[in-house]
């Protein structure tokens, strides 16, 4: 099986749109246990990253996201 490739690039306002989505994946992938360093190699977390670089003032940068998920996952438990 080979690794998926992205070859149109997505719209700053595509983004924005699926932004709650990458935002649940984020929280998924916390959910399950995948370490920082990980998490920095999905999909969710470049497009995140994209939106931050874009629109920095209205978009956290997902390492933020990820300790902000963390914490909101651990005081869930």
């Amino acid at each position: 099986m080979s690794a998926p490739t992205f070859t149109a690039a997505l719209t700053v306002g595509e983004l924005e749109a699926s932004y709650p989505l990458y935002c649940k994946a984020l929280r998924i992938l916390i959910r399950d246990g995948v370490t920082r360093s990980k998490a920095s190699r999905t999909v969710c977390w470049s497009r995140l990253e994209t939106l931050h670089h874009s629109l920095p003032r209205q978009y956290r940068h997902p390492e933020q996201l990820f300790f902000l998920l963390s914490r909101e996952v651990k005081t869930a438990s």
